[in-house]
């Protein structure tokens, strides 16, 4: 085989073995290794980020797209297979991000957020909108 292909083949093979390491990780994972951890009760754990609501949500969405996201007041909420994430303002700046299992609520629904926040979503009504709609 030429060196120029069989460089080529193993570059393609070490770049397919690092996007598959990324695949097992989840959203707890991320959020465990970007915000601080303060507290863990069962399954629920509470971080610490420096920055505003806003752009932690922004952080978090950039790893792990939420099936749902839903502004309410202060508070993002972004629902995922087996979690759901709050992130809210934290006393003196910042934002407290709680990762819950979303089984505690219900049976997994947090219909007071309206479409998408139960288990199985998407559900219908389910649209792309932005912060503040359920997406």
């Amino acid at each position: 085989m030429a060196p120029v292909r069989r460089a080529g083949i193993v570059a393609a093979l070490a770049t397919a073995t690092i996007l598959l390491a990324g695949c097992g990780a989840n959203v707890r994972d991320h959020i465990g290794d970007k915000f601080e951890r303060r507290d863990t009760t069962g399954s629920v754990t509470t971080y610490y980020s420096r920055d505003p609501v806003g752009t932690t949500v922004s952080r978090i969405v950039a790893d792990d797209q939420p099936a749902a996201r839903k502004a309410d007041g202060n508070n993002e909420y972004l629902r995922y297979d087996d979690d759901i994430v709050t992130v809210g303002p934290a006393a003196g700046g910042g934002s407290t991000v709680t990762v819950e299992d979303l089984g505690r609520y219900n049976g997994g629904h947090f219909a007071y957020l309206g479409p998408g926040f139960s288990p199985g979503s998407p559900a219908a009504g389910n649209t792309s909108g932005g912060s503040g709609s359920a997406k």
